[in-house]
């Protein structure tokens, strides 16, 4: 039996759902909505990578460059020094700077060029990229989500890269700005929220991880100062804590199979 290579997310909870981390080279989606931890999931994934020595670019489209290394810093995490040191470089698609590792506007051509760029300049070797988010690359063309993802994970694969890549989904549907990312992806981290008695919970859920006997259960997570995000029991939450009304479901269907219709 082939023994597969997994990266560590950086989350040992999270870890211990899909049988000891992601599989190298794997393209893998961070779903939700905005609050639930997706970005720390990232900054994680990214620290563990400076620290096993993996080539490691992060790419922020909602924060900017800076603003990400404040918040890693809060959970004690110094992504400025790996900055330094040349084990990390962060492309800014927020703010369009005219420096090097800058997007000044986003089109995913020019996102792959800029990624393949960075992966020379780090060198040879294992690689981990975080997109942070994909959704911004086609917030003006919905449709075109699932080509975007499968052109992004075609030329990735290439370049070694072990991929997550997040995909923003609206407070207001709990859907996806665009279809097609979770039909790409070779895994899927799906964040839900609720709340209950006024206090915000947050939980995770493994949807889809290939080649991985992947944990099926619905864990609450806490995001603590100084910690980051950990993985604690299983959910106690219901279907009606985060059920759609009818109509809005009926809503999401129907603008779902228009988006499948319309794809090139």
């Amino acid at each position: 039996m082939v023994q597969l290579e997994r990266l560590s997310t950086g989350v040992a909870g999270l870890d211990n759902l899909i049988e000891g981390g992601i599989p190298r080279g794997f393209f893998v989606a961070v779903t939700g909505e905005p609050g639930c931890g997706k970005t720390i999931l990232c900054i994680h994934f990214i620290a563990k990578g400076v620290e096993e020595e993996d080539r490691c670019v992060y790419v922020t489209t909602e924060e900017s460059r800076e603003s990400i290394i404040r918040q890693a810093s809060m959970f004690g995490i110094d992504l400025g020094k790996a900055v330094e040191k040349r084990r990390l470089i962060i492309v800014d698609a927020l703010m369009g700077e005219e420096s090097r590792w800058s997007l000044n506007y986003l089109d995913v051509e020019h996102l792959l060029e800029k990624v393949v760029e960075a992966k020379r300049e780090l060198g040879y070797g294992r690689a981990r990229l975080v997109i942070d988010s994909m959704s911004a690359f086609w917030l003006d063309r919905p449709v075109m989500a699932r080509r975007y993802s499968y052109t992004v994970k075609k030329v990735l694969s290439k370049w070694d890269f072990t991929t997550l890549a997040v995909s923003q989904y609206a407070i207001t549907t709990s859907e996806a700005f665009g279809f097609g990312i979770e039909h790409v992806a070779d895994g899927i981290l799906r964040f839900r929220r609720s709340i209950r008695g006024g206090v915000l919970h947050r939980y995770v859920l493994v949807e889809k991880m290939r080649q991985t006997n992947h944990s099926t259960v619905m864990h609450e997570i806490s995001v603590e100062p100084g910690v980051g995000l950990t993985i604690q029991k299983p959910a106690t939450i219901t279907r009606e804590d985060v059920a759609l009304p009818p109509a809005v479901r009926r809503r999401i269907v129907s603008a779902r199979r228009r988006a499948e219709e319309e794809t090139p």
